[in-house]
């Protein structure tokens, strides 16, 4: 790596690719890195160089095709108890060991409330046709935990993490009209659209972060590279496809120290049976809430039904935007039965496994 190169987040030039790159480069793309320098206004050769530069650096932990897995595998939060003593080694586990476990995360909460003793939190997905429980139950066996609650998403309302252009949010900043509930109803795919799929949604390599990034993945696919847009563009019209991005490393620190963000709040908010799509709306058309959505978690948790994350590098200011949306709710008439927030502490985030191939492979080897 050239090391005259800025890799800092905070770079001018790097902030204004990764205000576009993380998460504003919607859909499939032929070109994608064509369409970050045009919507960055930086030359392409210099959005090929710095991002190059920021994976190497480890700023950017990855750079691939996202997927909406909602569409193609059963998804659901899982809320975990588990013996202190076996928390961190359940972490391992959970962010090692299972590839079906994403986001795996240690929570806490400022006062005991309702769930405040589910402390590791992981997102699940199995391939369609399989079941969340029989996973869910192995990992149990596996990593000594004694209970989990599975909450999958009945809708989506927000999904996109863009650090750098939230950084300048103000509380209460929100879109003219409230977000569309995306639904999670699961997909058919035919047998090549699941090659050109599997072999789109690994991490680039740095070789193939360049002009035309998906050739050696035709290859990969066993087609040409123009027979591979085209499927790619047909699993894009099925609602399959989600972003390219780049994906800052958010949770630790870089080589000199700067951070992207200290603190994400998981927000919970219990709204009234049968308004969950208008208040999930509301919620979803705030700019600071990456994620967003309609979960069930039951007398456990007080009957939440909205769940959406935010983050950022101060505590008090994560806890104002709260506050705005809480006042927002109230404004359009929707009483909130019971709110909390959930503190992430030592998390680790990866893309969740969804290769029904992986899955059988995976239980044959940790089968009793």
């Amino acid at each position: 790596m050239n090391s005259s190169i800025p890799v800092e987040h905070s770079d001018p030039v790097n902030a204004s690719i990764l205000a576009i790159s993380e998460d504003l480069i919607a859909g499939f793309q032929r070109q994608p890195f064509h369409v970050i320098a045009e919507k960055s206004e930086v030359p392409l050769e210099i959005v090929i160089e710095r991002i190059r530069a920021m994976v190497e650096a480890g700023v950017v932990r990855r750079v691939r095709q996202t997927l909406l897995s909602t569409k193609l595998a059963h998804g659901a939060l899982v809320a975990w108890k588990v013996p202190e003593e076996k928390l961190n080694a359940a972490f391992d586990f959970m962010s090692q060991i299972d590839p079906f476990s994403g986001h795996v995360v240690i929570r806490s909460t400022d006062t005991e409330v309702s769930g405040s003793g589910y402390r590791l939190w992981t997102t699940l997905k199995v391939p369609v046709g399989e079941s969340l429980d029989f996973h869910a139950t192995a990992l149990l066996r596996l990593t000594g935990a004694t209970e989990y609650l599975l909450m999958p998403a009945h809708g989506v309302f927000a999904l996109g993490v863009g650090h750098t252009r939230r950084k300048i949010l103000e509380p209460g900043d929100m879109a003219d009209e409230a977000a569309v509930m995306m639904t999670t109803t699961a997909v058919d795919l035919t047998e090549q659209e699941w090659q050109v799929l599997l072999a789109l949604k690994e991490e680039l390599a740095l070789d193939e972060i360049c002009g035309n990034p998906w050739a050696k993945r035709a290859e990969i696919a066993g087609v040409t590279l123009d027979r591979f847009c085209e499927v790619a563009e047909t699993l894009n019209a099925k609602k399959v496809i989600g972003r390219f991005s780049t994906f800052l490393e958010h949770v630790k620190p870089s080589a000199t120290g700067e951070r992207v963000t200290r603190f994400n709040g998981l927000f919970h908010w219990a709204v009234p049976k049968g308004r969950e799509i208008e208040a999930g709306g509301e919620v979803g058309r705030h700019f600071c809430m990456t994620h967003a959505y309609w979960r069930e978690g039951g007398p456990q948790f007080g009957n939440v039904n909205i769940m959406g994350v935010m983050h950022g590098t101060e505590k008090p200011r994560v806890l104002e935007h709260k506050a705005a949306i809480d006042k927002h709710l109230a404004a359009v008439g929707i009483p909130i039965s019971y709110t909390n927030v959930f503190w992430g502490g030592r998390s680790e985030i990866k893309p969740s496994e969804i290769s029904p191939k992986v899955y059988g492979e995976w239980h044959s080897k940790f089968s009793v």
